[in-house]
């Protein structure tokens, strides 16, 4: 019998920073409702990654966490192994806590992006711009690299790895760069009138947004793509995604 039909109850949970907001909470809570399961996912909010290692102390029968803002980087240390893709990514978002105990770190951000953006891509999506450099930036360029897409990171600042600053970007810029990603929390709730300062009169039918919020549903990068009649996409589908990646991982 496989575990997930075991009736022994497990816990879950996300890993993060100011995270009551999360996604996953409600989504794993309606889906253990849905398929009968005893299970519980609990938030464990960290205000420094040291604090870690107390939930292990603190929680028995852990079997697997998701990690959010502003850990997947900063827990790999913490990490027994890291699984192949998790690795090349260097960042992580999953944690499966196996029959010994051993923390194994995996990535499902890269999966959960990959086949949401597939079938929005038409042949003259060639190229992207990352806007932020976060653990997140790093999963999304590790798909684009699968999906044989040139991309490029813009940040504040120049720093090794940036191609361009906000300053920098010109509306050819935008214009050549026909697939535009925000991985930057700029725009999440509360803040839902900020967005990437960008030449947005220069985004055309022609361009893909994907926001990877999807607290508001529709952030003002999407909207301002919107109205120049760009197609937007935003990140729950990513979510849903790589939140079934994760229970796969988990239950294997």
């Amino acid at each position: 019998m496989d575990d997930a039909q075991n009736v022994s109850k497990h816990k879950f949970g996300l890993i993060g920073k100011n995270i009551d907001y999360s996604f996953s909470k409600g989504y794993f809570a309606e889906k253990f409702k849905t398929e009968n399961l005893p299970h519980d996912y609990v938030n464990f909010d960290l205000q420094k990654i040291s604090e870690f290692e107390d939930i292990f102390k603190n929680s028995e029968n852990i079997k697997g966490l998701n990690v959010t803002i502003p850990y997947k980087e900063a827990v790999i240390p913490f990490l027994d192994k890291l699984n192949e893709k998790a690795k090349k990514i260097g960042a992580v978002n999953t944690i499966k806590i196996s029959k010994k105990g051993k923390l194994i770190g995996h990535n499902t951000d890269f999966y959960g992006f990959k086949n949401s953006l597939k079938p929005h891509l038409q042949k003259h999506h060639k190229k992207a711009l990352i806007f932020g450099t976060g653990g997140a930036s790093k999963a999304i360029a590790f798909a684009l690299k699968q999906l044989k897409i040139e991309f490029y990171f813009v940040s504040r600042s120049k720093k090794e790895g940036v191609s361009f600053t906000y300053s920098d970007l010109t509306d050819t810029n935008i214009g050549s760069h026909q697939i535009l990603i925000n991985c930057s929390p700029v725009g999440t709730f509360p803040n839902v009138n900020e967005c990437p300062n960008i030449p947005y009169n220069a985004i055309s039918e022609n361009h893909i947004l994907y926001d990877l919020i999807y607290n508001p549903d529709q952030t003002k990068f999407l909207r301002l793509g919107k109205s120049q009649n760009a197609i937007t996409i935003n990140g729950k589908k990513m979510l849903e995604l790589q939140a079934e990646k994760s229970w796969e991982i988990w239950n294997k």
